[in-house]
């Protein structure tokens, strides 16, 4: 199987997450099956993650932080865990755009035989099947649980949208906090307008420059002098996206996760945004006591 060569402890904090909220929700919307129709949705499935120790992989990835001294072993991906959930999800859809990994997540419905009527595999570009999905489906006897596992900045801000107006929706994403964004924020402020753009379309406005940078006037004998400089962290960006999550959703967590590599730098940032408004204060309290614990 190809699998997805990185991962490590923050990896295991991720799944061990999911699977506890998945296990909550399933446990709930058993209750009202003859009301509700509920899936899991996995939107960059994959099929697991390889860990590899340093010394072994002679290939590393585009960000050597994914890499953790850990023993090397094979950890079951997001969709695995969630079949392996009671009680079991009405739908499972699974989606991949890589043909190659795509291809191996039919492995899936041979592995869950008693299920593999009900596992949907999509190939297809993440953002515009949700975005179909989420505003041309009847959700109103629908629900379902959404995980968003990036590499990187690939989810479109249209597309939080898109699933915010469901109404219908509980939304895992792991958000791209420290192998994307805090490396685009230069310092000195000078962004070019090709990574101006791919940050406007994570975050679905360009106002983010203005609160993570200060621009100062100073005078000398050679006139104005502006300055501008990085006022944001790792904090500050992710209260802002907090924000930005809370602008659409009408429940999110307010303690999201950073996921840190062997060297306590931030990786990821784990958020949780609920988007029934009935139900979105019981899940949003099991969201934050599984964040917090």
């Amino acid at each position: 199987m190809d699998n997805i060569s990185f991962g490590g402890d923050w990896t295991l904090e991720k799944l061990e997450r999911i699977r506890k909220y998945l296990v909550a929700y399933s446990t709930i919307m058993n209750n009202y099956k003859e009301k509700f129709r509920y899936a899991y949705i996995d939107a960059f499935a994959g099929t697991g993650y390889q860990l590899l120790n340093h010394d072994e992989d002679q290939n590393l990835p585009l960000f050597p932080e994914f890499v953790e001294a850990d023993s090397q072993q094979f950890l079951d991906g997001s969709a695995r865990i969630a079949l392996q959930v009671e009680p079991r999800f009405t739908k499972y859809i699974f989606i991949e755009k890589d043909e190659k990994r795509f291809s191996s997540l039919q492995q899936l419905k041979q592995d869950f035989s008693h299920l593999s009527e009900d596992i949907i595999l999509i190939n297809a570009d993440a953002n515009a099947y949700l975005t179909d999905l989420c505003l041309n489906y009847n959700w109103s006897r629908n629900r379902a649980v959404l995980f968003l596992d990036p590499f990187g900045m690939q989810v479109s801000w249209t597309t939080i949208e898109a699933i915010a107006k469901t109404g219908a929706i509980d939304l895992w994403y792991l958000f791209p906090l420290g192998v994307a964004v805090n490396r685009l924020l230069k310092r000195d402020g000078a962004i070019n307008e090709p990574l101006r753009e791919r940050l406007n379309k994570l975050f679905g406005t360009n106002e983010w420059y203005e609160s993570f940078y200060q621009t100062s006037v100073t005078i000398d004998m050679f006139g104005e002098q502006k300055r501008t400089i990085k006022v944001s962290d790792f904090g500050l960006v992710s209260k802002y996206f907090v924000e930005r999550l809370n602008s659409v959703f009408p429940g999110v967590a307010s303690n999201p996760l950073a996921l840190l590599n062997s060297r306590n730098i931030p990786l990821y940032l784990l958020c949780f945004a609920s988007g029934n408004k009935r139900g979105s204060k019981t899940a949003v309290n099991i969201a934050q006591h599984i964040l917090k614990g």
